[in-house]
């Protein structure tokens, strides 16, 4: 597209798949009515959901996925190398995500009882930054896409972008949701991070928090409601520890 006759910049972005479902990077192939203007926009050199290209001159670089091996360590530093900013793109590489489970157990007894004498490599799990520098993460699973679009325009052009500085109850409360809570359901809602527009409350699951915690939660009086509403400690400290974002909070 051109403005004035001019053709802006389109910054070279690369997307790499690491430990985790790829479903984040599904989320950039959908969403079909925006997918034209956004390809538009940038100039993909590495995508292999996607295209064929294996370039290796990136500008920004969106990671999916979390760490689980030592190789993945060694071709992660080299794409931060190759990029001018990294971008850890939903809760695996955020946080983890779901596959942080697994750093409770001893690995080498659990890889023996799964693959017996084809013992498979494995590391306990790590997010994108405990390995290389990140220079922004977008949090969810898997994540909006109209979240990422807005982050690539604020990247590409400067374009002002916040991420949503309100817990997930105030756009329960913005779709008038009935509070999961008050209905005797577990919702990690008053804590975890807004900018999903809250689909799951309003489709009769609690949150399970994959967007991380809000600025500044309140867990003292969080795990005093949930106390107070009779909550199961053993299913909130599960919840707590799904995604990895809220890892330590429950003791």
């Amino acid at each position: 597209m051109k403005y004035l006759g001019i053709a802006p910049a389109r910054p070279k972005i690369g997307v790499f798949d690491f430990t985790g479902c790829e479903g984040c990077e599904l989320q950039l192939a959908n969403k079909e009515e925006t997918l034209g203007p956004f390809l538009d926009a940038i100039d993909i050199v590495n995508f292999r959901e996607v295209t064929t290209a294996q370039g290796d001159d990136y500008d920004i670089a969106l990671i999916d996925g979390c760490i689980s091996r030592g190789d993945e360590i060694e071709r992660l530093k080299k794409i931060r190398q190759n990029a001018k900013v990294l971008v850890a793109v939903g809760s695996c590489a955020s946080f983890g995500g779901v596959n942080r489970m697994k750093n409770v157990l001893d690995l080498a007894e659990a890889n023996t009882e799964v693959y017996g004498k084809e013992f498979k490599e494995t590391l306990y799990t790590r997010s994108i930054k405990e390995a290389v520098k990140v220079d922004l993460e977008i949090p969810g699973c898997p994540v909006s896409k109209a979240e990422v679009e807005r982050i690539v325009q604020h990247l590409v052009w400067n374009v002002a972008f916040q991420f949503p500085n309100y817990p997930v109850c105030l756009e329960c409360k913005q779709r008038f949701s009935t509070c999961r809570m008050e209905m005797g359901e577990l919702c990690l809602g008053s804590i975890t991070r807004g900018g999903c527009n809250a689909p799951c409350p309003a489709g009769g699951l609690g949150c399970w928090g994959c967007r991380g915690p809000a600025p500044a939660p309140n867990y003292k009086e969080f795990l005093a409601l949930a106390e107070r509403k009779g909550m199961d400690m053993q299913l909130l400290a599960e919840r707590l520890n799904f995604f990895g974002g809220f890892e330590g909070v429950l003791k």
